[in-house]
């Protein structure tokens, strides 16, 4: 982490996980203690229905509310979708674009990620842009490769302004529910690679503002060594996410 120059992000992705009411019980013995987080912003990025409670019960903390997808146009008959402005209506702060879990099952591709962050840009949402490479591109010496691609698809046409409300986090596909981690220095590596490209786009003084989180299996027990890394600038966190205990100590880690 460099707060010198970025803010350190912990967000959970709930993914498809927690009705309203569990949600209710999830975010009461978490509110406590997150919400007194000074050094690092704390987000939770409910499912759609969890939005409307999760905004009530975190009304004047210092916790956002995010999505976990949108639509990348602004209204229409698309049955079933969620606009940018819907969300931050709701009260959204955060959206997440191109998980690989979106990327995997909904065939969402590189220039859909792009319509998705101006979508959320322009509605006024920061975008949490995932990036990352399956267990055979990485043997294949693919990654930087991918990666490089994949950051320059979702920033095409985004102004050095925009990028300003952008976050992007590594997400290494082989690590993400598998329990595997990548270690602190393959993690750092990447998210260094991930600035290195952004500085090219829009200079180095765009490029160290930039909060690059990690995302795939960040523990409790992991999070300190891989918060300690210099481009890791917080985590977006899955399992751990839903379990109170586990999620505080991560949130204790990037606030030290």
């Amino acid at each position: 982490m460099n707060r010198r120059y970025r803010r350190t992000i912990i967000a959970g992705n709930w993914k498809m996980n927690k009705t309203p009411a569990e949600s209710k019980i999830l975010i009461e013995e978490l509110k406590p203690i997150i919400a007194k987080a000074k050094w690092c912003e704390t987000v939770l990025c409910v499912p759609f229905v969890d939005i409307p409670i999760a905004v009530r019960l975190l009304k004047d903390t210092r916790v956002a509310v995010g999505a976990q997808n949108l639509h990348q146009n602004e209204s229409g008959a698309f049955t079933g979708e969620v606009s940018g402005a819907m969300l931050k209506n709701a009260g959204c702060k955060y959206v997440i674009i191109g998980h690989s879990e979106r990327r995997q099952y909904f065939g969402e591709t590189d220039a859909l990620v792009n319509a998705k962050a101006h979508t959320a840009l322009n509605a006024g949402l920061r975008p949490i842009i995932c990036v990352g490479e399956s267990l055979e591109q990485r043997e294949m010496g693919l990654t930087m490769d991918l990666v490089s691609l994949q950051v320059k698809a979702a920033l095409a046409n985004v102004t050095v302004e925009q990028l300003r409300k952008v976050v992007f986090a590594y997400e290494p596909i082989w690590a993400i529910g598998t329990g595997k981690t990548a270690t602190s220095e393959q993690a750092a590596e990447v998210c260094e690679h991930i600035r290195t490209v952004i500085r090219k786009m829009y200079g180095a003084r765009a490029a160290r503002s930039v909060t690059i989180q990690y995302g795939g299996s960040m523990n409790a027990e992991n999070a300190s060594e891989l918060l300690a890394q210099q481009d890791v600038d917080g985590g977006l966190i899955g399992g751990a996410s839903l379990k109170a205990k586990d999620f505080i100590a991560i949130v204790n880690a990037a606030n030290q």
